[in-house]
């Protein structure tokens, strides 16, 4: 099984992606209503590739807003098989200096007030996530940001915040005392969802400021994270060339498999809406269109 067809969610700053040829953008109306946007499709290079800004173009959705389960099941719809997730991040580590990347390895959530599941309504799952990143998209990722000349780290914890507001002081110091890496506001529920529908997907967190544990530095504002996201955001596209440059790629994971043993419901007893709008991501003993295949 290959990888061929790589969606992008782009963070803060990265609302379009240049250089693509056969560019189409289509609107997708999914189960649980529209994404972020409109996706734009083409070609980078020799690979297909779906792009898509997580909070719209000229950022108009909060974090708290986002429509994670849109987001995500439109990309599955359009064939994507997996997910790079380009993220604005706070460093937690003196050595992840802003202007770093780093492509994570674990997350923490913290958050309170989002749904991170497609289940529900008559059926149930339980995904493995004990390792929520892919592994094998992972490693092409790190190579790829290499290949652009960033300075990036190889693995790390993300806690995921429900933001709007940054951390207090309180907050920033226990999350390092923790051993958390780099801190955001929007990961953690892509990756979950990303699992359920069966997609590799791999976070490159870009550092933007030292949050606010950093006494002798001052303390996070918004034009000290734009300058650092507008210097970042060539480096990001870049390693999204080099990506798309080694597609396709070899699909060793188990990621596409998570649904396999994971649905407790019998299937005789999901509701057939429920079934219909899952059915992009049910395997097709259940009545969907997956295959493990």
């Amino acid at each position: 099984m290959q990888i061929t067809k790589l969606g992008v969610i782009g963070g803060s700053g990265l609302y379009a992606m240049e250089g693509l040829t056969d560019v189409r953008e289509v609107e997708v109306d999914t189960p649980f209503g529209k994404p972020s946007d409109v996706i734009t499709t083409g070609r980078l290079g020799a690979s297909e590739l779906a792009f898509l800004p997580r909070h719209g173009r000229g950022h108009r959705l909060m974090p708290s807003e986002l429509p994670f389960q849109a987001n995500i099941y439109a990309l599955k719809m359009l064939g994507v098989q997996a997910v790079l997730a380009i993220s604005a991040v706070g460093s937690m580590r003196e050595d992840i200096v802003p202007g770093h990347l780093v492509v994570v390895s674990q997350f923490i959530d913290r958050t309170r007030h989002r749904p991170d599941t497609f289940f529900g309504d008559g059926i149930v799952g339980h995904v493995h996530f004990a390792d929520p990143i892919c592994t094998c998209l992972a490693a092409s990722v790190l190579a790829s940001a290499r290949d652009a000349g960033a300075t990036v780290h190889e693995g790390g914890t993300y806690v995921c915040m429900e933001g709007p507001q940054f951390s207090t002081r309180a907050e920033s110091h226990l999350y390092r005392s923790w051993g958390v890496d780099v801190i955001g506001m929007t990961n953690l529920q892509e990756a979950k969802l990303a699992r359920e529908a069966g997609l590799c997907y791999s976070t490159l967190a870009l550092a933007t400021d030292y949050d606010c544990w950093h006494e002798s530095e001052e303390d996070v504002s918004v034009e000290a994270v734009l300058e650092v996201i507008r210097n970042n955001v060539s480096t990001a596209k870049a390693t999204i060339a080099a990506l798309a440059g080694r597609l396709p790629l070899a699909r060793a994971c188990s990621c596409r498999r998570a649904l396999e043993h994971a649905i407790m419901t019998a299937k005789d007893v999901i509701p057939e809406a429920t079934r219909k709008r899952l059915e992009h991501i049910l395997p097709l003993s259940f009545g969907g269109l997956h295959s493990f295949e």
